[in-house]
């Protein structure tokens, strides 16, 4: 009977990519994994099972996980250079004429080195900014039905190749990273090769480690993939697309 546990735990675990993800990188806690497949092995084997024993089943698989890399993706990301803009400010109002009318306003009025970015929904508008700058903007651009108003937070911009533009999943990569920390994504935007991402201040620590991990797995991943090509080609001279800059 605990084969059969066994066996379906798995087939289970050789079907979800993330939870061999984090058994191989070793954050998966084995008793919540165990509570997540409970429900699918009472159902495969038709009885209730005890939690024990599917931890135990859990603790024992095997986990042949091996990530696939998409080269194109993988040397954007080794490309990439991470900066923060701390003391970032958030306000939020509903996108009426009038505060469509505020914001061109408030886009001409200020400098071009004030830090300003808008974000445009269906329903709502979204500007971040530098917190200094969020008086002046109070009392020579009000903006009517304010939504959400967040002070203290960070955007951590990562610059990449400009290959980027064309190239799928980079920033899935960059998010994934993020969401993997169970680290909240205050708000996003992508301008040309920057990914923008704000976060609150008690979370970058955490956010940047990740990012920076990933970017230095990418860079291992290609230095080797050129070692190979080097030894396969001999004296030939090997280009990878991407700059080995410092982060």
């Amino acid at each position: 009977m605990e084969t059969s546990i066994s066996r379906i735990v798995q087939e289970l675990i050789d079907k979800d990519v993330s939870i061999q993800h984090a058994l191989e990188k070793g954050y998966g806690n084995y008793s919540a994994i165990a509570r997540m497949l409970k429900p699918m092995v009472e159902e495969v084997l038709n009885r209730k099972v005890k939690l024990e024993s599917i931890i135990t089943a859990v603790k024992r698989a095997r986990v042949t996980y091996k990530p696939t890399y998409d080269i194109d993706a993988t040397s954007v990301i080794a490309g990439s250079t991470i900066n923060l803009r701390t003391d970032v400010a958030k306000i939020s109002a509903e996108k009426t004429r009038r505060n469509m009318e505020t914001v061109r306003k408030i886009l001409s009025g200020f400098a071009r080195d004030e830090y300003i970015q808008i974000i445009e929904g269906m329903k709502t508008i979204t500007l971040l900014l530098d917190q200094k700058l969020v008086e002046k903007v109070r009392s020579n651009f009000p903006l009517e039905n304010i939504i959400e108003e967040k002070n203290s937070l960070v955007a951590i911009i990562i610059t990449s190749p400009e290959k980027i533009v064309e190239t799928p999943g980079c920033i899935t990569s960059f998010y994934n990273t993020i969401s993997r920390m169970h680290i909240n994504i205050e708000e996003t935007l992508s301008c040309s090769t920057e990914t923008i991402i704000v976060l609150q201040l008690k979370d970058v620590g955490k956010t940047l480690s990740a990012l920076t991990n990933l970017i230095s797995e990418a860079r291992n991943i290609m230095g080797k993939t050129k070692n190979k090509l080097s030894s396969k080609y001999g004296n030939q001279k090997v280009k990878i697309g991407y700059g080995l800059t410092s982060l």
